[in-house]
């Protein structure tokens, strides 16, 4: 062998454990992509991970644009990775950016040095302080690779190299491996954000409502869910009227979670329309069984409906009340003395054409009417159920105290009663008159 042929063998050699070593790099690189952005579900820090892996490994400037769900644009990234900003879908009409989202094709483009020569960078950077740093990398090859997951192109991955260091064919087929493995990522935090968006709607939806002031009167509310992280649950109140026509009303849905939440939006909202067209506790009350029966639900629902009539100066009250299968008001006079309203009724949702009967009572000032599910006096504490005698002997001290303080003490008292057992959802309503 010649000293030259032996030249190019070693040479050839070289050439080959250079490749070779790029190889595994490329290889343990994607490896490491896949790794950091599968163990988050949070879409800001997956696009901060994803930029940190690129720069400057794989180019000299990197920028994410995703869709967002306004059908705007979100971009992520340039110089500083942490930078985010949303700019509208109309701002990249007709721009390199469009195209890729719009044909799902990869596209690479090469910006000269002249000073004039930006046209590669305006349709691949759609915004000023990005697009001012790109300009600083020129002569540059921009490469913007389409992020596509479960058919649809969410965005786009736009990288830089500058100073001739270009994308060879090999290093734009490694890249699009780089960014199909992202798209994969970036979906599911997408996707895992929006259903936390849409969940936290919901929730909201279904929270009690705040408490409207009620001329002449006090009132106030407790809830406590027995799934408490979720803030929601199967027991309900609201409060709507005007003037001296008040409707008042606390029910309990069966069953728990998301599950019984969702019927009681439905119960609630079935309410108010009923007292829309008749405010009369019974008639609201027969409204709201037919309708859950028309639906042939297997769930059932129980409810305390009160028309509130403040007399103009606070003095006293007229309360029209009915009752679904739920526990009866209970008046805790100024004096001390307690007495539970004799009304009774059948369940909603169970029997089709059921018709209610009420009952009229008068409260007069210092006097409180509490109204409560079953989540009161069935909670089970170490004697067995807190009870209705329990409760009864509780109230006498409160008497006088108003709505505020005594739905605080039977909370309190049921819930060390419980003493850190398990327990169905809890809700009090309060009322009483105010001169």
């Amino acid at each position: 062998m010649t000293t030259s042929e032996a030249k190019a063998v070693r040479a050839g050699s070289a050439t080959e454990h250079e490749l070779l070593a790029e190889a595994r790099l490329r290889v343990d690189l994607l490896g490491e992509v896949t790794s950091a952005l599968t163990g988050s579900l949070n879409l800001r820090r997956t696009v901060l991970r994803l930029l940190d892996l690129l720069t400057p490994r794989v180019a000299d400037w990197a920028m994410v644009v995703l869709v967002d769900d306004t059908s705007g644009l979100t971009l992520h990234g340039g110089a500083d990775p942490t930078f985010a900003t949303s700019i509208p879908r109309a701002l990249i009409e007709g721009t390199g950016v469009e195209r890729v989202l719009r044909s799902g094709q990869d596209e690479l483009l090469h910006v000269s040095v002249e000073l004039d020569s930006t046209e590669g960078l305006d349709t691949m950077i759609p915004h000023p302080r990005l697009r001012e740093e790109a300009v600083e990398l020129r002569p540059a090859d921009v490469l913007s690779l389409a992020l596509t997951a479960r058919g649809s192109t969410i965005g786009t991955l736009v990288m830089i190299r500058g100073a001739g260091r270009g994308f060879p064919d090999d290093d734009v087929e490694f890249a699009g491996q780089i960014a199909s493995q992202a798209s994969i990522a970036l979906d599911s935090a997408r996707l895992y954000q929006e259903r936390g968006r849409v969940a936290s709607i919901l929730q909201a939806s279904l929270r009690p409502p705040d408490l409207p002031a009620i001329p002449g009167a006090r009132v106030s509310a407790r809830f406590r869910p027995a799934a408490e992280h979720l803030d929601i649950g199967g027991d309900f109140y609201d409060v709507h009227g005007a003037a001296d026509d008040w409707l008042l009303v606390l029910g309990d849905v069966c069953g728990k979670g998301v599950e019984a939440a969702v019927l009681t939006g439905r119960a609630r909202q079935g309410i108010r329309m009923a007292a829309y067209f008749d405010r009369r506790p019974s008639a609201v009350l027969k409204a709201l069984n037919d309708v859950l029966c028309e639906n042939d639900s297997s769930r059932f629902v129980t409810v305390v409906c009160a028309r509130f009539h403040p007399s103009p100066d606070g003095s006293s009250a007229e309360v029209d009340i009915a009752v679904a299968g739920h526990p009866a008001p209970i008046v805790v006079h100024a004096d001390g003395e307690v007495e539970q309203v004799e009304v009774a009724g059948i369940v909603a949702g169970v029997v089709p054409g059921a018709s209610y009967t009420e009952v009229r009572v008068r409260i007069e000032a210092g006097d409180t009417m509490l109204m409560f599910t079953d989540g009161v006096d069935e909670a089970r504490g170490s004697d067995g159920f807190y009870g209705m005698d329990r409760l009864l002997g509780l109230l006498p001290d409160y008497a006088g105290a108003g709505p505020v303080a005594l739905c605080e003490a039977v909370e309190r008292s049921v819930v060390e009663y419980l003493d850190g057992r398990a327990h169905d959802d809890i809700a009090l309503l309060a009322v009483s008159c105010e001169r």
